[in-house]
């Protein structure tokens, strides 16, 4: 069963582990691998956000800068100019929460300043040491993800002796240093990095062995969305991924993950509720 964990959002309590949050993808890229372009005007952005929100999103994640495997890093100015304007309109638009995809301490701090609720951060804080203390301040929930090397060189032969200790980690290790540098750890949630830095064998078997996660006892993201290994097993481009990313999907959540991070929202809602509805019917046969 998974375990619940009561989280402070915006001054609200919400409990994570009642049902499955999802976090619906908003790029502001001309790039990312899936869906880079099409919403890289700011109306574009916003209207695909409030569509997302209007299928059942939890969350919406706004990130400027593609970390798909080989992206390079896009300036700090750049990346301002693409989410600033979106994440200002949202917050006009829509109490829905908001989270920053940025590893980049300013856009970050500008980021929640204009009105979002999360920090999702690729790196750990381990490409900027500042995050973590703009998290700290401004006491915000904290995505702490698991990934071997850079966007750049993530792909590269990536090798494990222990995948699932590995992981276990790195992540143990990022928590406690988030929390002595004045995290809350009641703020942080954990995502073992689903396609950053890691063979398609390597995802399945985290996705199939997620629970391995649950002695750090924290909630747990999980991004499987049109992801290179669906396309591996499928043998299918991005875009016709669906499938492969709803069946992740429910598999993860059945496996202990609290967030899902997904592009088609509504269907991966829709598939979650009737997936949730069966693992917790009581019927009697």
């Amino acid at each position: 069963m998974r375990k619940k964990f009561k989280i402070e959002i915006r001054g609200k309590n919400y409990i994570l582990g009642d049902k499955t949050w999802i976090m619906g993808i908003v790029n502001v890229t001309p790039d990312s691998f899936s869906n880079g372009g099409l919403y890289f005007d700011k109306e574009k952005a916003v209207e695909h956000a409030l569509k997302l929100a209007a299928e059942g999103a939890d969350i919406v994640d706004i990130g400027g800068e593609s970390t798909r495997p080989g992206s390079k890093s896009v300036p700090v100015e750049e990346e301002l100019k693409r989410v600033i304007p979106v994440i200002k309109e949202l917050r006009k638009r829509t109490q829905i929460l908001i989270s920053i995809d940025s590893y980049k301490s300013e856009v970050i701090k500008q980021a929640l300043e204009e009105g979002a609720d999360i920090v999702n951060d690729i790196s750990a804080f381990r490409f900027d040491p500042k995050v973590v203390s703009i998290v700290a301040e401004k006491n915000v929930p904290y995505i702490i993800m698991h990934m071997k090397g850079t966007p750049k060189t993530m792909q590269i032969n990536p090798i494990y002796k222990n995948l699932f200790g590995e992981i276990k980690s790195f992540l143990k290790e990022k928590i406690e240093e988030a929390v002595k540098k004045g995290v809350k750890r009641e703020k942080i949630i954990i995502d073992p990095g689903i396609g950053f830095g890691k063979t398609w064998k390597d995802n399945l078997k985290i996705i199939e062995g997620l629970s391995f996660l649950n002695e750090l006892e924290r909630p747990i993201l999980v991004g499987p969305s049109r992801k290179s290994f669906i396309g591996q097993v499928l043998e299918t481009s991005p875009n016709q991924r669906l499938e492969g990313t709803i069946v992740s999907s429910i598999i993860a959540l059945e496996r202990g993950a609290h967030i899902l991070r997904v592009h088609d929202v509504g269907a991966v809602k829709k598939a979650v509720t009737m997936a949730e509805a069966i693992f917790s019917s009581t019927a009697s046969y």
